[in-house]
């Protein structure tokens, strides 16, 4: 009798099929977790980065210039005259009654003209800060040059260059005899030729501020080869005295060739914004499409300014006003920028201002008419997220822009103020302390500028190579590495 055979392979599939089924399962998983970790990690803002894999900070050493030439010269403006430039100097009740007690750090003018122009100040103060409250700098303070990649020049030629303007008719800034700004300026210049720094670079890896367009004017060729931080370069370029319809403007001091700045080897920064910052969750309807506080009359590229008014003063949603920045002009400019939609940016005597920073911590829409502007950090931003950007053909097109504007949906510029408010930070320069002593915003504008130079340390190093390697006697032009 042949035995029934009973097959034996039956549950042998179905065991391959389970732990193939937990094979793939187990896979998929640890791919998940993988894949999450890995995202998360990259995505994770505090993520601390082996200073083997990248540079985490940019080393600085401040040049030892005379305190007279930085804190010295605050000391200096609290004790002089009002400013003759303005009707009310905020500074000058201060300064009669009630003085800045003396102190290592004096504080910044509250005078808009020079507030403006701040950076000088707040870059000094994270650098002055002591080591352990420098919390977040990228900037590293060395006290060696050997081990810098950089020289600050701690000249606050801002401050300098506008106390000599506040003298108003009495001012000397375009002479040099008489002319205590350009007596400061050629003294910073001396020293820093004297110190071995200098030699080795020819002043190649020094940084100086010139947030002002016509700080350092007189010494300017001198220091074409650092890296400069400026707001843009309209004070810097050569342009003809007439204006494009052949009527005579108001000649600035005569400015370098553009063969001596380039966004290649300066860096282009922020001004200290004016108005509060306004933060997301506060803002309200706005009943404006437009709003606009300034001069009407400018110069040079700032004519547009006048014609842009004519077209747009007699639209019913759009506000125009002039005024200055005193107190009662910074409570208009609050209650019109919190109010409208959009905020105009024309050129004014330079391409940029602080209307623009203001614009942004007010969260409305920056509208930047221009051809050839400047604006700091792009490549780490892009303004077109949060602003509208106009040709000025189209603007000075009747009608044109205010219809432009009106084609927006609500949703477009809930998302354009959303963006904004992601970046408002970005343009801080104040750490909240009078005296500018203390730890800095992580993600504020000292930081962008310092990552910023630090992009530009390559090339500089690569510069000063070329030019000691080049034989006694050789002359190589300067030559503009213009994008």
């Amino acid at each position: 009798m042949v035995p029934k055979i009973t097959s034996m392979a039956v549950p042998r599939p179905l065991c391959s099929l389970s732990c193939l089924f937990l094979s793939f399962s187990l896979v998929s998983l640890l791919f998940f977790f993988f894949f999450f970790f890995s995202n998360s990690l990259l995505s994770d803002p505090n993520l601390r980065i082996s200073h083997d894999t990248f540079q985490t900070g940019i080393n600085v050493f401040v040049a030892e210039v005379p305190r007279s030439l930085n804190y010295g010269l605050l000391d200096k403006y609290w004790s002089s005259s009002p400013d003759s430039r303005i009707p009310s100097d905020p500074d000058h009740p201060t300064r009669k009654a009630n003085p800045p007690k003396p102190g290592k750090y004096p504080p910044y003018p509250e005078n808009p003209l020079i507030k403006q122009y701040s950076a000088e100040y707040w870059i000094m103060g994270d650098l002055e800060t002591p080591p352990e409250k420098r919390i977040g700098s990228f900037a590293k303070r060395v006290f060696s040059e050997s081990e810098a990649d950089v020289v600050f020049v701690p000249f606050f030629a801002t401050l300098s260059a506008e106390m000599e303007l506040a003298k108003g008719k009495g001012s000397s800034f375009r002479k040099k005899s008489g002319n205590e700004d350009y007596q400061r300026q050629r003294q910073v210049l001396d020293f820093l030729k004297n110190t071995q720094a200098w030699k080795r670079s020819g002043g190649r890896d020094h940084v100086f501020v010139l947030t002002d367009p016509v700080a350092m004017w007189h010494v300017r060729e001198e220091i074409a080869l650092s890296i400069l931080l400026v707001v843009d370069f309209g004070g810097w370029f050569r342009q003809d005295s007439k204006s494009f319809n052949g009527t005579s403007t108001f000649s600035f001091p005569e400015r370098i060739q553009h063969t001596q700045v380039s966004v290649i080897k300066d860096v282009i920064v922020p001004y200290t914004h004016l108005l509060p910052r306004l933060d997301l969750s506060h803002n309200h309807r706005r009943h404006s499409l437009l709003y606009f506080k300034g001069a009407k009359h400018r110069h040079r590229g700032g004519l547009i300014r006048e014609k842009l008014w004519d077209l747009l003063v007699d639209e019913h949603d759009i506000v125009l006003e002039e005024g200055f920045p005193n107190a009662t002009g910074r409570e208009q400019s609050i209650r019109g920028m919190r109010n409208s939609e959009f905020c105009l940016h024309p050129a004014g005597d330079t391409p940029t201002s602080c209307r623009l920073f203001d614009a942004i911590q007010s969260l409305c829409i920056p509208v930047i008419v221009s051809d050839n502007i400047e604006l700091p950090f792009e490549g780490i931003l892009d303004y077109s997220e949060f602003s509208v950007f106009v040709s000025v053909s189209d603007a000075l097109t009747p009608k044109w822009l205010a219809n432009h504007l009106r084609r927006f949906s609500e949703r477009d510029k809930e998302t354009f103020r959303s963006r904004m408010a992601k970046v408002q930070s970005v343009f801080v320069y104040d750490n909240g302390r009078a005296d500018g002593i203390g730890p800095i915003q992580p993600d504020g504008a000292i930081n962008h500028i310092w990552k910023k130079v630090l992009h530009k340390v390559p090339m500089m190093k690569e510069a000063v190579i070329r030019e000691r390697r080049k034989p006694v006697g050789a002359s190589v032009p300067l030559r503009c590495q213009c994008i």
